[in-house]
């Protein structure tokens, strides 16, 4: 990406939605959720601009799905311009300085930073893992606990939820508890919804899998 600052895709929020656009979806776009190229652009007061609807599956999707900037409220062309800055600062950038050369609170900012090192960090700003025709398992396992040595403080089991995409990359998170409420903002965040997820059988995944193009289950007690 090299652009004067002054361009309209850091300046409108229309521009920098249609530069996505051209870039995300070079060929025309596609449904996230299933990967269905059958979709209609939704027009009118009704719809906000940059609405799909996919033909198939029937879900309503932007380019923003599966992307570090997904049900975000800041404005596009923010997002656009804070890739930009990061990429291009050679010495790196605080919180405080994006914070005051976006014009955005320093706590949407440091969110803002937070999504973008991550995905720059495994090396995908939009996407996420897996994408359509590919598989990613997600499970959560409890570490530490063992007393060994340790006469009268046992340590607590902490939570760590794993996606691993086939013959992808692995990510592990340690979280809070296995909720859907907890587990789910990781898995929609980090997992193209074009993707057929793998998990077991407990309830806490059934709501999230519809989300994803399939969902399978595999029963370990059986």
């Amino acid at each position: 990406m090299t652009a004067h600052l002054n361009s309209p895709i850091f300046q409108d929020p229309e521009a920098a939605r249609e530069w996505l656009e051209a870039r995300i979806w070079p060929n025309g776009p596609f449904c996230p959720h299933c990967g269905s190229v059958s979709v209609t652009a939704l027009h009118g007061s009704a719809h906000r601009a940059g609405l799909y609807q996919c033909n198939d599956c029937r879900e309503q999707f932007t380019v923003t799905v599966g992307s570090v900037a997904e049900r975000s409220k800041i404005q596009l062309n923010k997002w656009v311009l804070a890739i930009y800055l990061i990429a291009a600062s050679k010495k790196g950038m605080s919180a405080h300085q994006l914070h005051r050369m976006l014009g955005v609170s320093y706590k949407s900012t440091w969110f803002l930073m937070h999504r973008i090192r991550e995905a720059m960090r495994e090396g995908k700003l939009f996407g996420g893992m897996g994408g359509a025709n590919k598989v990613v398992g997600i499970d959560e396992t409890f570490v530490g606990g063992k007393a060994a040595n340790r006469k009268n403080h046992v340590p607590k089991k902490a939570a760590v939820l794993a996606l691993v995409e086939r013959d992808g990359s692995v990510r592990s998170f340690p979280v809070a508890n296995v909720s859907a409420k907890t587990l789910r903002p990781i898995i929609v965040t980090h997992v193209n919804r074009a993707t057929y997820i793998m998990t077991d059988d407990a309830p806490v995944y059934t709501a999230i899998g519809r989300e994803f193009h399939g969902h399978g289950s595999v029963n370990h007690s059986a």
